[in-house]
């Protein structure tokens, strides 16, 4: 089965909790903190293969959770950081994250890339020791690992996609240039998910030419098959429109696919295209260049017509030639435009700002630092919570919270998405 869009929770794994412990042993006084820290929690990891060309194994799996790392012990053991999470998914995959940002996008095979990172380990009492501290109970909790609802999308990687309406011939033009083997048949929607094959120009070129399905008018607004498939055109460098001879209405047919494109999300109507008369196998001359005729003063600027036969494979060699000379034109401007980039050097947020917000539930303090201390601090720990507030002191967050009037008894909430705490000024 053919799937290219998923939606799963991604949970990297929280990391352990940090121990803690005295040293009691036989003829050894006052032993001293010997709470071990916990292990880094699992990451999730994606890696490119070219051995999945879909991502139905998600449909029934669609949580994808690391392990945890393991809790710290006694006489200063470290607890064992997880082992990561690697998803392996089809070369052409777009991992989306929340409010639809991008996180991974493989094109390689082997590609690896780190979407959600695993919590690190709680410090253990150990940690904490010093001059003024020298027996301290207070460990930390492992910080939790990364976790939210994503959206795998699947984007053949395709130099070429055939388009047209059902029945234009695309499926046969694809098992004829490649080794490709679609479903062939005489009616609309035959083939129902998009193909892929490889057309061999010649001893040194080859091509990767996509066959999408599904095209009709008001296809953007879900009829037929859809825009679905249409993804799939978004990587590719050329588009080949097939046209059928036999059309009672050459001009519209050629009109409706233009207006698809353009309707999508995303305008694919600005692709280089080179246009195809199919099936004219059989017709006289006459009627082919009447049809060339019609179709010429509707093209879109630098597009070429091509009358050809999958069948009998007039006009195919010379049809590849004219796409190969786009796509060659596309790589070198792609790699004159990234010798010519300029880095952009930003500077970002710190993790150490934080900001104090009044709310009518108390006081929320947000800061990717000052959550982190907070999702590893043990709340019902007296000496965890003292820790905390230190921090804060130290960070002049209890000074900020001073200056916005803040009263005896009044809550402090620490995270927004995550909330810890309430801690009572």
């Amino acid at each position: 089965m053919f799937v290219d869009k998923v939606s799963v929770l991604i949970c990297a794994g929280t990391g352990g909790n940090g121990a803690v412990s005295f040293r009691h042993e036989k003829y050894i006084d006052k032993g001293g903190p010997d709470g071990g820290d916990g292990g880094k929690g699992g990451d999730v990891i994606v890696v490119g293969s070219n051995r999945q060309n879909t991502l139905a194994s998600f449909r029934f799996q669609r949580e994808l959770k690391a392990r945890n790392g393991e809790y710290g012990s006694k006489r200063k053991r470290h607890g064992k950081s997880a082992e990561n999470l690697e998803i392996m998914v089809p070369v052409g995959t777009v991992v989306y994250g929340e409010e639809d940002k991008i996180l991974a996008d493989i094109t390689q095979e082997g590609e690896k890339v780190v979407v959600a990172k695993g919590g690190k380990g709680g410090f253990g009492n150990a940690h904490f020791v010093s001059s003024r501290r020298q027996t301290p109970r207070v460990a930390e909790k492992g910080e939790p690992g990364e976790e939210f609802e994503a959206r795998l999308e699947l984007k053949l990687i395709a130099e070429v996609g055939l388009i047209g309406l059902p029945n234009a011939g695309k499926s046969t033009l694809l098992s004829r240039v490649s080794n490709a083997k679609p479903e062939i048949a005489n009616y609309p929607f035959t083939t129902t998910v998009p193909n892929l094959g490889v057309a061999r120009i010649n001893d040194d070129r080859s091509l990767l030419v996509a066959d999408i399905p599904g095209l009709i008018e008001g296809a953007s607004e879900g009829k037929g098959l859809g825009d679905e498939f249409l993804r799939h055109v978004e990587r590719t460098k050329v588009l080949i429109h097939l046209i059928d001879a036999y059309s009672n209405d050459i001009v519209s047919d050629y009109n409706v696919i233009r207006k698809e494109l353009s309707a999508y999300k995303i305008d694919l109507s600005a692709r280089p295209e080179v246009v195809a008369i199919t099936k004219i196998e059989g017709l006289d001359k006459d009627i082919v260049s009447d049809i060339h005729a019609q179709l010429k003063a509707h093209l879109k600027k630098g597009s070429k017509i091509f009358a050809i036969s999958s069948q009998s494979g007039i006009g195919l060699k010379e049809l590849l030639s004219e796409a190969t000379k786009f796509v060659d034109k596309k790589n070198k401007e792609k790699s004159v435009a990234e010798d010519n980039q300029i880095p952009v050097i930003s500077l970002a947020d710190s993790d150490k700002h934080w900001f104090v917000t009044k709310t009518d539930k108390g006081f929320l303090v947000t800061g990717k630092s000052i959550e982190r201390f907070a999702s590893q601090t043990d709340f019902d720990n007296f000496a965890g919570v003292d820790r905390i507030r230190d921090i804060m002191r130290k960070n002049g967050i209890m000074h900020e919270l001073e200056r916005a009037k803040i009263k005896p008894g009044d809550h402090i909430i620490i995270g927004e998405k995550r909330q810890y705490g309430p801690l009572e000024y």
